[in-house]
């Protein structure tokens, strides 16, 4: 079946109160709990521009309970502004009293921005969308809009309440961003061509370890090049690392990992090298040489060589996450290097998620790569032709409007 959305010229929101669900998530300086990049809040700004004539109230989530990234969406509104050249009014409430009155009390032009979503425990849950839309938050809410805009492609994958709830109750449309996303994503993966190698990197395992079976089986993924966290859990599962990996449900992912291994034995690359810090210093070590509590930051060299070699063969190349610590100059090399051969290939080049598309900028690399997006595991898995929930309930939106 082919997914149908309207966009916002199909909505007659001219002067009405308009939801817009955007992801400004961000990465955040550990030490001084400011905002790293801005390149999400950028895109965001290009839909929010384009409702000028409405009445435009902006929700997003912002970390995760319990970790250094989990603010408020104050320092967003600010930057939001500086993009878009005007006021961006902000309320320290989601969907309580003063953000109502807020909310009620807006003027055509006007943009207000909500606090983080994941305030709300009910943000922090997925659901069905008819049970979504009876959460407090969009019960709350939904009666002061006309309309509701998604726009948070990063976020297509989950079925949270601002995502699959407001759309229940009222005419949905997507926004810029996943207008761009579909097209150049429909038009590459038409032209794509020859071997497809897969670089997966990054702290987020789940996502990477429904989606790969599902990319092979596709040909999306002749050979995948692991990094990061999702590299370690495939070397526990090969037998090459002892060490704990300190994560959540390891033991689950490293024997997920080990049935992939064992379907699918020759399109796997793992990490021959890897770089810890030592002295305050970059070391580089062997596999094998690893101690126990020695803490893998980045690949190394070796590893470097290898996957470089391989993405520079392939025909169509799909990076997503980065392979270290790559906010710190001494374990950006893996990051910065495979992002360089992306750069320097003759192949389709696609590049997935905030942290790399912030990278590709510091490296001055960006020009150079066919797409980049700024959404991570929703790539993933759009790429590995899995159902997202944003996309499910904008084609259902669609669809209710032409009956």
């Amino acid at each position: 079946m082919v997914l149908r959305m309207l966009s916002i010229e199909d909505m007659n929101i001219t002067g009405k109160t308009v939801f817009v669900r955007v992801d400004m998530n961000t990465p955040i300086d550990p030490k001084t709990g400011k905002l790293m990049e801005f390149n999400r809040i950028k895109e965001a700004s290009v839909t929010i521009r384009d409702l000028k004539k409405s009445k435009v109230v902006v929700a997003s989530h912002q970390g995760r309970v319990g970790r250094n990234d989990f603010i408020s969406l104050e320092q967003h509104a600010e930057a939001l502004a500086n993009f878009l050249g005007y006021e961006v009014k902000f309320v320290d409430d989601i969907f309580g009293p003063t953000a109502r009155k807020k909310i009620d009390s807006l003027s055509i032009g006007e943009v207000l921005l909500l606090d983080n979503l994941r305030l709300s425990a009910e943000e922090n849950k997925e659901f069905i969308p008819k049970d979504a839309a009876k959460t407090m938050l969009v019960q709350r809410l939904y009666k002061l809009f006309d309309a509701c805009v998604l726009d948070s492609f990063p976020t297509a994958h989950r079925s949270c309440p601002s995502i699959v709830g407001f759309s229940e109750l009222l005419p949905s449309c997507g926004g810029r961003i996943v207008e761009k996303e579909l097209k150049a994503l429909n038009k590459l993966l038409n032209v794509a061509k020859g071997i497809c190698a897969t670089v997966l990197g990054g702290a987020k395992i789940s996502d990477r370890l429904e989606a790969i079976d599902t990319l092979i089986a596709n040909n999306r993924a002749d050979k995948v090049l692991l990094t990061g966290t999702v590299g370690n859990v495939f070397l526990k599962a090969s037998g090459q690392l002892d060490a704990k990996l300190g994560i959540d449900d390891e033991v689950k992912y490293v024997k997920q990992a080990k049935k992939l291994l064992t379907n699918h034995p020759d399109v796997f690359e793992m990490p021959k090298d890897v770089a810890i810090m030592s002295n305050d210093s970059r070391v580089e070590v062997l596999i094998k040489e690893l101690k126990p509590n020695d803490k893998i930051l980045d690949i190394g060299s070796m590893t470097i060589d290898n996957y470089s070699r391989i993405i520079k063969s392939s025909g169509t190349i799909f990076m997503s996450g980065p392979p270290g610590m790559f906010e710190d100059n001494r374990f950006s090399k893996g990051t910065e290097e495979l992002l360089r051969a992306m750069a320097s290939s003759f192949g389709t080049t696609i590049v997935s998620g905030g942290h790399l598309s912030a990278a590709l900028e510091r490296i001055g690399r960006k020009e150079l790569i066919d797409h980049v997006s700024t959404a991570g595991g929703a790539l993933v898995l759009f790429l590995a032709g899995k159902k997202l929930p944003l996309l499910e309930v904008l084609d259902k939106s669609a669809r209710k409007k032409i009956k």
